[in-house]
């Protein structure tokens, strides 16, 4: 008699903290379905990030997981992989001094519709160090005081990729020092405006929308006022109880929305290895939160 094939069910471990779980049950080297997709999003949803360990894909799995949580977008000013006009390459090695991402930021937030989610996959881990931490937006908006969390609603913020990728900015200066392909322009100098506090298309939650690498200031304060602000939020919205750190794997996936959070790379373990690939699945233009 043939075996029966019965489908493993797909299993969602919450961390314990602010955000992030570990996703089980799952081989994201054959074709996804409809409803795994959703169940994926589901976990999204409810945890902010997702890793799934144990993942022996291909950039075409990689790619094809990417289309059936929304559909592939272009990552600019990073150098994409040959024929791959949508994946990238986040490269350290031995010699290296600088990682890619090594500040709180949330992906790509200076474009007018920023990527829904993120897709970063282990190919090589280094023996100890090189952990991601997120950081809980939805969090750091509920933390804040009340005076803060009445007028921040209604105020918009000016995103902009040039002081990270503009010719002349930080990464034009030290790209010699990293193995991550980076192209800087003139046109990452471009300016976006968000709202300060976004409401979360599938969740409806508040977050908060600002971050230290890609807001540049509060949209029509004067230059004092906004900086002082923003300061005081850059610093706020990572606090420690905000976050999760994942420890890497290879093989391990990691998923994230950046509608609700920041993230950063820590730079710990020089002398190693560290490779990973990544995509980002397109989104829409943020939306405002009720006051």
């Amino acid at each position: 008699m043939a075996a029966v094939h019965t489908r493993e069910k797909l299993k969602v471990a919450p961390s314990g903290g602010p955000a992030g779980a570990y996703v089980t049950g799952i081989d994201l080297s054959r074709p996804l379905d409809a409803e795994d997709a959703e169940a994926l999003k589901k976990a999204l949803a409810g945890h902010l990030v997702i890793a799934l360990p144990d993942q022996k894909i291909s950039l075409d799995d990689l790619e094809r997981v990417t289309d059936a949580l929304g559909g592939r977008d272009v990552t600019p000013f990073v150098k994409p992989l040959p024929d791959r006009p949508y994946v990238i390459r986040i490269l350290k090695e031995p010699q290296d001094k600088l990682n890619f991402a090594n500040a709180w930021h949330t992906d790509l937030s200076y474009l007018p519709a920023p990527p829904n989610y993120t897709l970063l996959y282990c190919i090589q881990s280094p023996p100890s160090g090189g952990d991601t931490i997120w950081a809980n937006q939805y969090r750091a908006f509920e933390t804040l005081d009340a005076g803060l969390r009445a007028e921040l609603p209604g105020l918009d913020a000016v995103h902009s990729a040039g002081m990270a990728y503009g010719d002349g900015g930080y990464l034009d200066q030290v790209k010699h020092m990293l193995s991550t392909v980076i192209e800087p322009s003139k046109d990452a100098r471009r300016e976006q405006v968000h709202p300060a506090v976004i409401a979360h298309p599938d969740t409806g939650n508040p977050a908060l929308y600002v971050n230290q690498v890609y807001t540049t200031r509060i949209d029509g304060w004067e230059s004092s006022r906004s900086g002082t602000l923003l300061a005081h939020l850059a610093k706020h919205s990572v606090n420690e109880a905000l976050t999760w750190r994942l420890k890497w794997a290879n093989g391990m996936l990691a998923i994230w929305d950046n509608r609700a959070t920041q993230h950063f790379a820590v730079n710990d373990y020089q002398g190693h290895r560290r490779e990973m690939v990544r995509t980002s699945v397109k989104g829409a233009a943020p939306k405002r939160a009720r006051a």
